[in-house]
């Protein structure tokens, strides 16, 4: 990312967040009814965050290089910024000052023990991905789950490639819009931590160009975590899954998040986990039969 794009993703990030709250939500006076901001003016905020006016309107052109941590704790207050936008803001602030330094490029592979311990649960999917959304390692069942997803032939797979670029993504997941919503924000979020990576800005410039809808989610500024929850798919050979999912990221490896699913025990979807390992069993077993055949 370009000293020029960062100055105007700071912009945009703070001017987005600065328009969504009002005098009366920050416990302000509003005077007059005949505002010509949405939100808040940069002078309230300002005051909010107990900075002076120029140096506000500095740091929402763009400058947030040498902010310190308690100006950017009173912002993130000014501002009501939640845990993953109050990350952004210092993920963003950390690249302000450091524009030019490199950082480690996200993994695209896992270390032999992390897929044998994807290997040994057998009854949950599980599946490792970087802040990309690449997919870098999975457990049987988890390629099973996310046989869809991996219909692309191209590698790495990638989820929100998936979601924005393939038609199939609306009917794999039941809840299609708020995943389409946190792809984009977590992304967003990714962006900030990692704002030099080559292949997060092709990804980003390739789903901008072909998704009306992406472009408008990546336009919102909005980020999120995506560390558990709900998910609700629907397979093409089990039918609906009701999942929960944990997400944790892998201290061994930076940049990583383990992602496992799981059903409550008698649940109708415990019982299609069950038929979903039976026939990726089969599947595999018909690949093996296939190979065996045809170097005999």
């Amino acid at each position: 990312m370009s000293s020029t794009d960062l100055s105007a993703e700071i912009r945009d990030f703070l001017s987005t967040r600065r328009a969504r709250i009002t005098p009366e939500q920050a416990g302000l006076p509003a005077y007059g009814g005949n505002r010509r901001v949405k939100g808040l003016r940069r002078e309230e905020v300002a005051l909010l965050a107990g900075v002076s006016v120029d140096y506000y309107v500095r740091m929402e052109r763009g400058s947030l290089a040498g902010a310190s941590e308690s100006v950017l704790n009173s912002l993130a207050g000014a501002l009501r910024l939640d845990e993953a936008e109050r990350t952004h803001l210092f993920s963003l602030a950390r690249a302000s000052g450091h524009s030019t330094t490199p950082r480690k490029r996200p993994a695209t592979t896992v270390r032999p023990a992390v897929q044998h311990v994807l290997d040994a649960m057998t009854d949950a999917p599980a599946w490792v991905r970087n802040g990309r959304h690449d997919i870098v390692a999975m457990n049987q069942l988890a390629r099973a789950l996310y046989s869809p997803v991996l219909a692309d032939p191209r590698r790495p797979a990638n989820t929100t490639r998936f979601v924005y670029l393939d038609p199939a993504a609306r009917d794999f997941f039941v809840d299609y819009d708020r995943i389409a919503n946190d792809a984009a924000a977590m992304l967003r979020l990714e962006a900030g931590r990692n704002p030099h990576d080559k292949a997060l800005i092709e990804l980003v410039g390739k789903l901008s160009t072909r998704s009306e809808l992406f472009r408008q989610r990546w336009a919102s500024h909005d980020v999120t975590f995506h560390r558990s929850g709900q998910k609700r798919l629907r397979h093409p050979e089990v039918g609906q899954l009701d999942l929960d999912f944990e997400g944790m990221e892998l201290s061994s490896s930076p940049g990583l998040q383990l992602n496992v699913y799981s059903a409550p025990p008698g649940t109708p979807t415990a019982d299609a986990l069950r038929l979903l390992a039976s026939w990726a069993a089969s599947q595999d077993d018909l690949a093996t039969e296939a190979v065996s055949t045809s170097s005999s």
